[in-house]
């Protein structure tokens, strides 16, 4: 039983969350969560492909008074950009995806060439 407890402990502590921040490695460098277009690019160099994209959200705001509150909507525009790195055949693909020119995501894709 404590063998046990021990492996879940010591699992819970070796395993990624989900909250992990993204990170893209370029060689020796290291990228992440917040980091600009231009530090990527100064990291990491040109991409080997750019996708661009604009999202329109819904934002909600809500004011409180004494007597009431008051909820209201705004559309607020998000600028999507996929930039895709090929590594080489040894390394799998990365797409580093910014909002609104921040890094907000890393995805791995399939084996460079």
């Amino acid at each position: 039983m404590r063998a046990l407890l021990a492996s879940l402990t010591l699992s819970f502590f070796l395993f990624p969350t989900s909250s992990d921040a993204a990170t893209l490695r370029c060689g020796n460098n290291l990228v992440a969560d917040g980091a600009s277009k231009s530090d990527v690019l100064l990291k990491c160099g040109e991409p080997m492909a750019k996708e661009s994209r604009t999202e329109s959200v819904g934002e909600k705001t809500r004011q409180k008074t004494e007597d009431s509150s008051t909820t209201t909507e705004r559309v607020v525009q998000k600028t999507i950009e996929e930039w895709t790195y090929n590594f080489g055949p040894q390394r799998l693909m990365q797409v580093a995806v910014f909002e609104n020119g921040r890094l907000v995501d890393v995805k791995s894709g399939g084996y460079g060439r």
